[in-house]
């Protein structure tokens, strides 16, 4: 559906949401994003993209089918799309900023000892995937000083499982000279809670990557409702 940029019918001195943004803008400029609710700052966002609309409703409606900011900005374009007024603008809002996030968590774990930054290594992998609407795998390889050489996806899924193929997993590290890897996956569930056939998986990989001296550091599983370490929860 397009975005709506027809201007209501207002009074003399203009529709009574131009005062609203105006105001919103303030308090945000003023306290900063504690001073708004999520809504609000999906508010905001939806001002560029749709300017001659009172955009409250909307952003309201968003917040009921997706649950929360972190949803909404990483939902599908077309579940966006099934939200009246919603379009093609207001979606490239959303994606912005969830690239914008994307990219700072990245750029506080690039460069850096991953194990001595573990909770910034989270937040990445939470922001990346935790709301992603299927499901993906990604390793992150590390060198002999557990730097990060490179972080990729290496397959992607549905909505309850991602095809993973440990021979290839392994090869990729091979080729990349890694020492150690960090694998992720995320549960579009929102549950981060293992199945059988993750702890097989990872097993799978030990078992070809410990012959040739790459380490599995850790395979983390983040959803909504958090994460799991197989680490932490002595599952490697």
């Amino acid at each position: 559906m397009s975005d709506d940029s027809e201007q209501p019918a207002g009074m003399a001195d203009g529709p009574h949401w131009l005062g609203h943004r105006e105001r919103l803008r303030h308090r945000f400029r003023e306290g900063g994003p504690d001073a708004i609710a999520d809504y609000e700052l999906l508010e905001l966002l939806l001002f560029r993209a749709m300017p001659r609309r009172d955009v409250k409703p909307i952003a309201k409606e968003l917040l009921r089918k997706f649950g929360s900011f972190a949803e909404v900005i990483a939902a599908p374009e077309a579940r966006l799309c099934e939200v009246s007024g919603i379009g093609a603008s207001a979606v490239i809002e959303f994606k912005i900023v969830l690239a914008a996030a994307n990219r700072l968590t990245k750029g506080k774990v690039k460069g850096r000892t991953v194990l001595q930054s573990w909770s910034t290594v989270l937040d990445y992998c939470r922001s990346t995937m935790a709301f992603g609407a299927i499901e993906q795998f990604r390793v992150l390889f590390l060198d002999k000083k557990n730097g990060l050489i490179a972080d990729e996806v290496q397959q992607s899924g549905t909505v309850d499982h991602t095809p993973v193929y440990p021979r290839e997993v392994v090869k990729r590290a091979l080729e990349l000279s890694a020492s150690a890897l960090v694998l992720v996956h995320n549960h579009p569930s929102g549950d981060p809670t293992p199945s059988q056939a993750d702890i097989t998986m990872t097993r799978q990989i030990i078992d070809i990557a410990k012959p040739l001296g790459i380490d599995i550091h850790d395979h983390i599983i983040v959803g909504k409702a958090g994460h799991i370490s197989f680490r932490a929860a002595r599952l490697l």
